[in-house]
Order: structure tokens, then C-alpha cells, then sequence
């Protein structure tokens, strides 16, 4: 039974962090990808989606380099005695935020290229200084696209295979997360284990496909 509670546990884990830190991240450059100025803003918009149509293998393979030990995650992992951030929780968790920042940067880019300029005007008129207008008139608006982002941008890191195999590995208690131990159990030709685990994420991806179009439907409904 440890053999399926763990990779749960790690997984829902993994995927907590990786939801709270693009929360964080994904704000500002929604933002500026929604509202900003200058040339290079399309170009960082197509980085950004990038992981959507790369092999997540190929994704994978880049950030193993980059976090391993001749790359800058070893110089980081330096600070604290370690060798290479690959192969641990925390190159986990880089490793799938990156693959998961598209499903809540476009979320919320198309939120607050929604919000009409007249609203952010009216705020400027009342004398709302650009934080406050942002933080109490731009946000709130976008609840939608916070809200399907991380829906998404949990599920997404759920389900994540190839990239967490590139730079995880098949580690118990530190990167077997929920699809590596389903990979792993059909390779052991376990059968009982790895039908539990994969109907499971059916389960649960069926949950949160329709959870996302019922809000999006209650929404559109009430806007």
C-alpha cells in the first residue's frame, strides 16, 4: 500500500508548489503579456507557450542540462552542499512549472485583456495609483482566468510525464511521482497497482475537465 500512498502524496505535493509559485510568477507576466508595449512582447509570449508544443522529453532534456551539475542548477545547489539540482524534489518543481507556466500564463493574459481600458480609466479618474488599480480593480476581474489557471496548471502537473522522468528520475519518496509509479508498475507487470493509479487520474481528470466548463459556463453566464 506504500507503493501508491507515496507517489500520491508526493505528487499532490509537487503539484501544490508548483500551482502557488506560478500563481505568484504568472501574474506580473500575464500582465505585461496582456498590456504591454515593444516588439519583444510576442516573442516572450511564444516562449512562454512553447512548452505546449515541444516533446516533453525534449523539454526534460534541456532542464537536466541546465539544472545538472555542470549547468547553473549546479552552481545553485552549490549553495548548500549539494551537486545538481536534477534528481531531487526541487528540480521537480522547476521542471514542471516550467511545463505548466502556458496553462496559467494564457488563462490569465486573456482575463485581463478582457478587462475594457474605460475600467482601468475610471480608476486612474478616481485617483487609484497604478498598484492600487491593479491589485483592486485588474485583479478581481480576472477571478476567471486565476481560477482555470491553476484548475489547470494542477491537473497539468498531475498528469506530467516526460519532463519529470528527464530530470527526476524513478526516485521512491523523492521524484516517483504518480506517472512514474504507473510506468513503473506496468514495466513490473503489475496490473492491480497500476489500474488503481490510472483510473484514478482518470477520474480525476474527468473531474477537473468538467469542473473547468461549468465555471467557465456559470461565468459567461453571469457576466
Amino acid at each position: 500500500m506504500g507503493e501508491l500512498i507515496s507517489p500520491i502524496v508526493l505528487t499532490l505535493t509537487l503539484a501544490l508548489c508548483v500551482t502557488a509559485i506560478l500563481l505568484v510568477v504568472s501574474t506580473p507576466l500575464a500582465w505585461w503579456l496582456a498590456h504591454g508595449k515593444g516588439r519583444g512582447r510576442e516573442v516572450i509570449g511564444a516562449i512562454v507557450t512553447l512548452p505546449l508544443v515541444l516533446p516533453p522529453t525534449v523539454l526534460g532534456f534541456y532542464l537536466l542540462l541546465a539544472l545538472g551539475p555542470y549547468g547553473p542548477g549546479g552552481a545553485l545547489a552549490g549553495l548548500w552542499g549539494a551537486r545538481t539540482l536534477a534528481f531531487s524534489f526541487q528540480g521537480l518543481v522547476i521542471g514542471a512549472a516550467l511545463g505548466s507556466l502556458p496553462f496559467m500564463v494564457q488563462p490569465l493574459r486573456n482575463s485581463f485583456a478582457a478587462i475594457e481600458q474605460e475600467v482601468l480609466e475610471a480608476a486612474d479618474t478616481l485617483g487609484a495609483r497604478r498598484m492600487q488599480r491593479f491589485w483592486r480593480v485588474a485583479v478581481p476581474l480576472a477571478k476567471p482566468g486565476y481560477v482555470v489557471g491553476a484548475i489547470m496548471s494542477f491537473a497539468h502537473t498531475i498528469g506530467e510525464f516526460g519532463v519529470v522522468l528527464m530530470i527526476g528520475g524513478n526516485i521512491p519518496g523523492q521524484t516517483k511521482v504518480l506517472s512514474i509509479a504507473l510506468y513503473d508498475f506496468v514495466e513490473r507487470l503489475e496490473w492491480d497497482k497500476a489500474h488503481i493509479l490510472a483510473g484514478g487520474m482518470v477520474v480525476f481528470g474527468f473531474t477537473v475537465v468538467l469542473a473547468t466548463l461549468r465555471f467557465s459556463r456559470g461565468f459567461s453566464a453571469n457576466s
